[in-house]
């Protein structure tokens, strides 16, 4: 008897599916990955790749907030009125740098216990880990249902993704004039 042909064939897997289910795909596009990005790559370097944009959509979406704001607040600390994307060089707050990069060297160091074994597989997120799930929730905002979930996350999502277009259009828009935004 041939035991090859009673054997299960083994299921590969496909990245760009993957993909496609985590939140974030909305109409009128749906899921866009128009180059094949995930097509060939696994589960936990996905789950890194989703990590990794959850983090710079929060960036920019705090970016897209401070510039205009500190652009107009910035009068208060310095003496000039200048452009958001130099003014910081010309406040007296730059003693305040080193502690937000301390801080921000803090939670990163923290993420890295997400990580697959790095010796073993490198940009790989744990399966039991949720991208952007820093398990601090102190107002007790993300919903306890699945489905409400997926929503507030493909939320967040496409207004960072909006955040990281406008934060690059208004640096560039002071680079290219040299003046502020208001």
């Amino acid at each position: 008897m041939d035991t090859a042909s009673n054997s299960v064939a083994p299921t590969t897997f496909n990245g760009a599916t993957f993909a496609a289910a985590l939140p974030g795909a909305t109409a009128p596009l749906g899921y866009f990955d128009p180059l094949n990005f995930c097509a060939e790559r696994d589960e936990e370097t996905i789950r890194f790749l989703r990590e990794v944009e959850i983090k710079h959509a929060r960036v920019a979406m705090l970016a897209a907030l401070g510039f205009p704001v500190a652009e107009q607040f910035h009068p208060l600390f310095a003496s000039d009125d200048a452009p958001s994307y130099v003014a910081f060089q010309q406040t007296p707050l730059q003693t305040f740098w080193p502690v937000v990069v301390g801080v921000i060297a803090v939670a990163e160091v923290f993420s890295v216990f997400t990580f697959e074994n790095p010796g073993t597989k490198l940009w790989g997120i744990r399966k039991d880990h949720v991208p952007g799930d820093l398990g601090f929730d102190p107002l007790g905002l993300k919903p306890s249902n699945a489905a409400a979930l997926a929503e507030m996350q493909t939320k967040e999502l496409n207004n960072g993704r909006l955040a990281m277009i406008a934060i690059a259009g208004m640096v560039g828009q002071e680079l290219a004039t040299g003046s502020k935004l208001f």
